[in-house]
């Protein structure tokens, strides 16, 4: 009999956990809001989401548990380094405190980390060697498989590629920086540059502000996928912006990797050919030597919001 594995997925509204077999399916779910009152209480959500889940499952049939959050977590994946969006958790040692009550392998792991390799092993990496992820979203994150195992550098931070920085003295970036990467080809960026045309000609923005109550501050990725499928031209103009830096940063970090493929995942890749045509351009354009040397693919991720647990599910197999 195969053995299974937990993954759970630790969101900013919610706990998802789900048993998952060595095909990468996942058999049950279960879920648990995302406590206001985090750290310890957070502990304790994952514990009882891990304890639901066993408690479907006969003894030994679950053979280890992996947990998936966002920040930065030791190369032992056994401590939240820091957690920017999870107060209460920064240097918390969460594979002692979860393993005083579960007693399974444990394995934490940086939830770009996780999706990566999810795509890479089931999604639209599968088959290829040497991977790299990209989550585009309110900011960029990464993942890198390199040669069929997951890479995460000397002190388990490697792969915060929205960190790369492209624009000197550029925008200033959460993080301290300025020019990093996604402070241009995020969904932030996206709405940005959608601004910075209604500003510029408000009148043409009246049918995209109309999709949200008509206020600029309520515009989101959604409202300007579906304008852009229309048609809409400042829709579509943002996008090219965004697409143009993305297939610039792209470049970038692929000749320092040289990855077989790209994949692209994250909200704002659900814009499909709309994001992926001018970053295809981009990528041509901007690409050193280009045509004298292969260049990676660029795929749009395939499991979408389950890249993570289904991910960290299997490396805590791994």
């Amino acid at each position: 009999m195969q053995k299974l594995s937990i993954g759970i997925d630790v969101g900013g509204t919610k706990v998802l956990g789900g048993v998952v077999d060595s095909e990468g399916n996942i058999l049950t779910t279960h879920r648990e809001d995302t406590p206001k009152a985090v750290g310890t209480e957070l502990t304790q959500t994952v514990i009882g989401v891990i304890q639901e889940l066993l408690a479907q499952y006969p003894e030994k049939e679950i053979a280890a548990v992996g947990i998936s959050a966002a920040g930065f977590v030791s190369s032992d994946r056994q401590t939240i380094l820091a957690a920017p969006n999870i107060a209460g958790w920064n240097g918390v040692n969460l594979h002692s405190e979860i393993s005083k009550e579960i007693l399974l392998p444990i394995v934490i792991e940086n939830d770009a980390n996780a999706a990566a390799w999810g795509e890479a092993k089931y999604g639209a990496g599968r088959g290829e060697g040497n991977v790299l992820m990209l989550t585009i979203g309110t900011g960029i994150g990464g993942g890198l498989v390199n040669d069929g195992e997951l890479y995460r550098g000397a002190f388990g931070v490697a792969s915060e590629f929205g960190h790369v920085r492209l624009v000197p003295n550029g925008l200033e970036c959460g993080c301290g920086a300025r020019g990093c990467f996604e402070q241009y080809a995020s969904g932030s960026a996206l709405r940005r540059y959608l601004k910075e045309e209604i500003d510029s000609s408000p009148e043409k923005g009246e049918k995209l502000l109309a999709r949200a109550g008509g206020k600029i501050e309520n515009v989101k990725d959604e409202h300007i996928m579906a304008a852009a499928r229309e048609g809409d031209p400042l829709a579509l103009a943002a996008f090219n912006t965004t697409g143009d830096w993305l297939g610039a940063g792209i470049v970038t970090i692929a000749m320092v990797l040289d990855p077989a493929c790209v994949v692209i995942g994250g909200g704002v890749a659900e814009a499909g050919e709309i994001l992926m045509a001018p970053t295809q351009v981009a990528i041509e354009q901007y690409m050193p030597f280009n045509n004298k040397h292969p260049k990676p693919k660029v795929f749009v991720a395939e499991l979408g919001n389950d890249a993570g647990l289904v991910g960290v599910a299997d490396l805590a197999r791994h």
